[in-house]
């Protein structure tokens, strides 16, 4: 017989069980009073009955189960191994002597080792549960220090108490509210204000950091996490109010802090019933759905049942992704993938007759300003003649509303990137004045999070240890979450009846420096201590500050607190229709100077760099 080491004990320990039982079924049966007989005998006895039990133990496979995991199958095990080696033992005394020892004393016996051998196997599983429990709650459980007493407190409080209480224990919440102080929520103490979070933190030794105030407003969130980084203890927060669709407070939301959360203004309030009147039951294209702007336009129309969505991009796997996504969160939305370059007018042309959308999102565009500095044709193909294509098609097919997504680089314009958005406002402007469809563009700056954005970057430069890379000490721009700049491109679709331009509240402008040394204390490191930052000069087509507005355009308010509308230019249009003959007739002939020169005709605030400046002036000596 062979018996693994980890068993040994256990085979041992089977041994005298079974020599225990033999015992006590004699002296139950016979009151303590056990014949001579038996005494005499009683090494056989004894000898007879460990060996046919363990036998048959090891027959059955008692020695090869893992016993810290046992349940009902081995536990059948053991009562047939009992149960047959309880036969065993009678048919022996048969045998032998002609049933010489009472029937009673085997019935004893038979319950004895079932009783004995089954209760160990047991106790053996029970240990391990009482130590796996002891390590879950002493050692993986996270001692949770919640911020925020308010409801997003008290519900993420009772989640963790009754579905996460094997990984999370709140211990401890603090709360700037006097009145709640000394209090409890949920039977845990409020036991301090934001001001005492280090202090209240180690009095009860938590591990971790959850701010659970979604609508806390940006400088109050900053002044928390600020607070929070003293401790040295990981901090997540819950989600903003945009980022929970359905409303609701979960656990599973919480992440760490973003740069985004700590820069911007109040939370986006839009109209809700607004947006639906002209989104629900519409068959929707948005162009460029594969970006960071086009992909977020995706996911928050899809919330308002459109008839249909369509997905377009030249980026395939862009459009893949975003998909995707949909397919998960909206499995019964009606959606279509489409790969085509806006630039493609036969392509676009079978796209708006095949599919007959009935509202436009246009976000396709070539946005980064010193790669277009670099290629002003390809950026006026598709900035410019791409939105026209689209617009054009919009008017002939009767579409009802068309968005254009434009740029606070199109006011004043000194890159070819900011310049091609304006000209596109412009087509956008002038269709509106001869169709039915109802045209707008929205002007918003800096996105945080995107693609384009300067924070992967900064990111990247502190993963690799520095420097972190800023064109200007002086250098700012305006900035918005993704998910905010896309809920009021939303909502001024619903505002556009006439070619407006609408603007959006970028807030107070952020330094760029400033952005960059927040990103470096989000990471746990220290600016200039550990993560340098150099200064490396501005770039062709880059301004030190971003205008909203054209000194003519001026502003007037509209019915959202966050959104205003242009006063439109008086432009002649017959004109301009004139200079887009002439400005495709010099793209296609990749004569970069000529269009640049006619890009300042059309757009004569319009500043080209000092790179294009020598250039165009190189040209015309030349001549």
């Amino acid at each position: 017989m062979k018996i693994h080491r980890k068993h040994l004990i256990l085979f041992i320990v089977d041994i005298v069980l079974i020599n225990t039982a033999l015992w006590f079924s004699f002296f139950l049966r016979y009151e303590g009073m056990i014949p001579h007989l038996y005494r005499r005998n009683w090494f056989y006895l004894v000898l007879a009955a460990t060996f046919i039990r363990v036998a048959c133990f090891v027959a059955f496979g008692l020695y090869r189960s893992l016993w810290s995991y046992s349940s009902l199958p081995e536990m059948i095990q053991i009562f047939k191994a009992v149960v047959v080696s309880s036969v065993l033992q009678i048919s022996l005394d048969y045998v032998l002597t002609g049933f010489s020892i009472s029937r009673s004393v085997f019935v004893i016996d038979f319950g004895m080792v079932l009783i004995l051998i089954g209760g160990a196997r047991l106790l053996i599983r029970l240990r391990r549960e009482i130590i796996y429990s002891w390590e879950l709650k002493h050692k993986m459980t996270k001692r949770v220090l919640v911020v925020g007493a308010g409801q997003a407190g008290a519900l993420i409080i009772r989640e963790m108490l009754h579905e996460h209480a094997v990984t999370h224990r709140p211990v401890v919440v603090i709360d700037d509210n006097p009145d709640k102080l000394h209090h409890r929520l949920h039977g845990i103490p409020v036991g301090g204000n934001v001001q005492q979070l280090a202090q209240v933190a180690g009095k009860y030794d938590a591990d971790e950091i959850l701010v659970a105030i979604p609508s806390a407003a940006k400088d109050r969130l900053r002044e928390i996490v600020e607070q929070a980084k003293k401790t040295g203890l990981p901090v997540r927060i819950l989600p903003g109010l945009l980022e929970m669709a359905d409303g609701k407070v979960s656990l599973r939301q919480a992440r760490e802090v973003r740069i985004e959360d700590l820069l911007g203004r109040k939370q986006v309030r839009v109209n809700l019933d607004e947006i639906a009147g002209y989104l629900q039951g519409e068959k929707i294209l948005i162009t460029g759905a594969g970006g960071s702007i086009g992909a977020e336009l995706c996911r928050q129309v899809s919330l308002f049942g459109p008839a249909a969505l369509f997905l377009l991009g030249r980026g395939e796997n862009s459009i893949y992704e975003i998909d995707r996504e949909l397919a998960v969160t909206y499995p019964d939305l009606c959606r279509k993938p489409i790969i085509a370059d806006i630039r493609d007018r036969v392509k676009m042309e079978q796209v708006f007759a095949e599919y007959r959308p009935t509202v436009v999102f246009h976000a396709a565009a070539h946005k980064h300003v010193p790669l277009m500095e670099d290629a002003p044709d390809e950026a006026v193909k598709n900035n410019i003649f791409g939105t026209k294509i689209l617009v054009d098609l919009a008017d002939k097919y009767e579409i009802k509303r068309f968005v254009q997504v434009s740029t606070d680089k199109a006011v004043n314009p000194t890159s070819i990137m900011g310049v091609t958005k304006r000209v596109a406002e412009m087509i956008v402007q002038h269709a509106a004045m001869r169709s039915d469809t109802k045209y707008c563009a929205v002007r918003f700056g800096n996105v945080l999070g995107s693609r384009g954005s300067i924070i992967p970057l900064f990111q990247k430069q502190i993963a690799a240890g520095g420097p972190v890379t800023v064109t200007h000490p002086e250098m700012m721009r305006y900035f918005m979450t993704i998910p905010e700049a896309v809920s009021l491109v939303v909502q001024a679709g619903a505002m556009g009846e006439n070619g407006e331009i609408f603007v959006l509240d970028m807030g107070e402008p952020v330094r760029i420096v400033d952005l960059a040394r927040d990103l470096i204390r989000l990471s746990g490191l220290e600016p200039e201590k550990d993560i340098k930052i150099q200064y490396c000069g501005i770039r062709p087509g880059e301004k030190l500050f971003e205008e909203i507005l054209t000194a003519e355009e001026g502003t007037t308010a509209t019915r959202h607190e966050r959104i205003y509308v242009g006063i439109p230019n008086h432009l002649n249009w017959e004109r301009f229709q004139e200079d887009l003959v002439y400005l495709e007739k010099w793209v296609a002939v990749a004569n970069r100077v000529k269009v640049l020169e006619k890009l300042r005709q059309m757009v004569p605030r319009y500043r080209p760099s000092e790179q294009w400046q020598k250039e165009i002036a190189s040209s015309r000596v030349d001549s």
